[in-house]
């Protein structure tokens, strides 16, 4: 039998030949070798293991893989001894502290008297773009991220149909206890790695309810009826073989309270608030990556579809602007097409529990084909204040529900086109219910005036158009030169629009 002291020397040198090795391999092999390396060597001896490795991508394709959503959550809770690291945040809105597991980091679990050993595992990518017009090339690094869980293999049916249901139930049940409605925009430069990476979320603290938004009562409950109902019906989405998807259209001038609306409506669901700005998205592909990487229960916001983007193409050409020069690539736009094949297309399936909302100021603007039933399914006028409007406003800032002055007030709304963010303004200026509500009262006055005026300038500049349009018929009329009546008028007018111009 050797003795102990030859046996440590012989585990020393081996330990030592192992570290020589290792990094040998990390300074000459590149990282796809290396990995190679040590998966072939691992997968060597896990055939005499008796442990079962599963792992959990967090992309499933380009989707957001939502069993990895759900262990990111499930194992911030969970702090085994041997777990050295971990990542910690916390906002000022936030109610408690956010934990999460850190790279390469090891989180063992117990169920039912199971030993599970969690890790998490992050591999990084390089991948080369071209991303200015002079040719040169940047290396954008992207992270391939997975969970891996290791336990005895006789333990499988129990991991599977017992504990990975209670990591989901229990995950969705800390989510919701603390629940933060984000908003996410988009990070232009992180739009070459993972998609997921390229929406930035923010707390969204806009305190927007619909118990503040001043719009008309009864519009404002039928939203609200049909939101309720869309949440509920998830069998009947399924049934009919419909997308679980719903689209809204805010339409009305600036003013009207469209943001305000999306806010208290994220509020009112607890989902997630997505604002896409369709200019920093170039090609049709990208913007399917970016919509099928926003997560389920959540809003889909583009504003002012109206003047966002120009669709010059409905079939979804590519303009090709810096030809074949491979310095240049190809310059390609998003199209409608694109656009709403993600909205009612195939690509409408990839994900349930979602809305999307176009705003608008003209919505006779918009391509007759973004406002069909099935894309835009419910067109919400926001128009300007009315008395409803203004007693949700009057109750918001000045706390009463009545006063003396209603009634001047109810009758200069009717005739005057004021917006309620106007409405707000005046109402701020003092804390005094009496002296906000005078002021807006000589608000509306002042805007009546204005309006009258601004109608009488628009009648009277258009009949002096009118009488220069008769001027200018008689004059072509009683002109010289020209082979008929229309040419003499035509000329006519063309000489009074230059005696004009002159003048």
């Amino acid at each position: 039998m050797p003795s102990a002291k030859d046996m440590l020397t012989t585990a020393a040198s081996v330990a030592a030949s192992a570290m020589v090795i290792r990094t040998i391999t990390n300074d000459l092999l590149p990282h796809h070798l290396q990995d190679l390396l040590f998966s072939t060597i691992s997968s060597y001896f896990n055939r005499f293991s008796s442990q079962l490795t599963i792992t959990i991508q967090e992309f499933n394709g380009f989707a957001i893989n939502d069993l990895y959503s759900a262990i990111e959550i499930y194992l911030g809770s969970k702090i085994s001894p041997t777990t050295r690291r971990l990542r910690v945040s916390k906002n000022d809105s936030d109610k408690d502290f956010t934990v999460s597991m850190e790279k390469d980091e090891e989180v063992i679990d117990i169920f039912q008297g199971i030993k599970l050993q969690w890790w998490f595992v992050c591999q990084q990518s390089e991948k080369n773009v071209i991303h200015s017009s002079n040719g040169q090339n940047s290396v954008v690094r992207s992270e391939s991220r997975s969970f891996q869980l290791s336990f005895h293999k006789k333990h499988k049916d129990k991991v599977l149909h017992s504990y990975l249901p209670h990591l989901l139930s229990t995950s969705k049940a800390m989510k919701e206890q603390k629940k933060e409605v984000k908003l996410y925009t988009i990070d232009s430069n992180q739009m070459y790695g993972n998609f997921e990476d390229a929406w930035i979320p923010v707390n969204l603290n806009h305190p927007a309810t619909f118990s503040t938004v001043a719009m008309d009562s009864e519009l404002k409950q039928a939203l609200m009826d049909d939101l309720e109902r869309f949440v509920k019906r998830k069998e009947f989405y399924k049934r009919v073989g419909k997308a679980w998807k719903r689209g809204y259209l805010l339409y009305g001038p600036p003013g009207t309270g469209k943001s305000s609306l999306i806010s208290a409506m994220a509020n009112f669901l607890s989902f997630d608030v997505y604002d896409l700005e369709l200019t920093d998205v170039t090609r049709n592909s990208d913007l399917r990556r970016l919509l099928i990487a926003t997560a389920n229960k959540s809003i889909l916001v583009i504003e002012d579809i109206d003047c966002s983007v120009e669709f010059k193409d409905r079939g979804g050409a590519v303009v090709d602007e810096g030809g074949t020069n491979p310095n240049h690539p190809p310059q390609s736009e998003v199209t409608l097409s694109g656009l709403l094949n993600f909205i009612d297309g195939l690509w409408s399936s990839c994900g349930d529990e979602r809305i999307i909302i176009f705003t608008t100021n003209h919505k006779d603007k918009l391509d007759p084909a973004l406002l069909r039933p099935g894309r835009m399914d419910m067109h919400i006028h926001m128009s300007y204040c009315n008395l409803s409007g203004f007693k949700t406003l009057a109750k918001n800032y000045l706390m009463m529900d009545d006063h003396p002055l209603y009634g001047e007030i109810q009758r200069l709304i009717a005739v005057v086109e004021v917006t309620p963010a106007q409405v707000a303004e005046e109402l701020m200026k003092s804390d005094y219910p009496d002296v906000a509500l005078q002021g807006l009262i000589e608000f509306f006055e002042r805007k009546k005036t204005e309006d009258l005026q601004a109608k009488a300038k628009v009648e009277r500049e258009s009949e002096g158009e009118g009488q220069n349009g008769e001027e200018s018929k008689n004059e072509g009329q009683n002109g010289k030169g020209g082979d008929s009546e229309n040419e003499e008028y035509i000329d006519g007018k063309g000489r009074e629009a230059q005696r004009r111009g002159n003048h």
